[in-house]
C-alpha cells in the first residue's frame, strides 16, 4: 500500500536508526542540520526523520559521497531544486487556469451550437 503524501512529512525515525539506514555517522547528520541541509523534527529535544528527510539525505550524501560535490554546492543544488519546484508548481497552476478558460469556451460552443437547433 502506498503511502499518503502527508505521511512522508510525519517524523519516524530516530538519528540512531537514521544513520544506521544511511551507514553515516549521527555527527555527520547534526553536521548537515547545522549546515541547514535538513531540519528534523523535534519532540523533547530528540531529533526524529520522516520520509521526506530521507530523500533530501539520501541525495545530500549521494552528492557529496558519489559525485563529491562540496557543501557549497550542495546548498546552491538544494536551494536550485525547491526554486524548481515552486516554479514547477507554479506552471501547473497556470496550466490548470489555462485549461479551465478552454474547457469553458469549448463548453460555451457546445452550447451555443445545442441551443441553436
Amino acid at each position: 500500500m502506498a503511502r499518503k503524501r502527508q505521511d512522508r512529512q510525519s517524523p519516524l525515525y530516530m538519528i540512531s536508526v537514521v544513520s544506521r539506514m544511511l551507514e553515516v555517522h549521527p555527527q555527520t547528520l547534526r553536521m548537515y542540520e547545522r549546515e541547514g541541509f535538513i531540519c528534523p523534527h523535534r519532540v523533547n529535544r530528540q531529533r526524529l526523520y520522516s520520509d521526506e528527510d530521507l530523500d533530501r539525505l539520501n541525495l545530500v550524501i549521494r552528492l557529496t559521497k558519489e559525485l563529491g560535490v562540496n557543501r557549497a554546492g550542495v546548498d546552491i543544488i538544494l536551494r536550485m531544486r525547491t526554486q524548481l519546484a515552486a516554479m514547477q508548481e507554479q506552471m501547473g497552476d497556470m496550466l490548470r487556469y489555462l485549461d479551465d478558460d478552454i474547457r469553458e469556451e469549448f463548453e460555451g460552443r457546445l452550447r451555443s451550437i445545442f441551443e441553436e437547433k
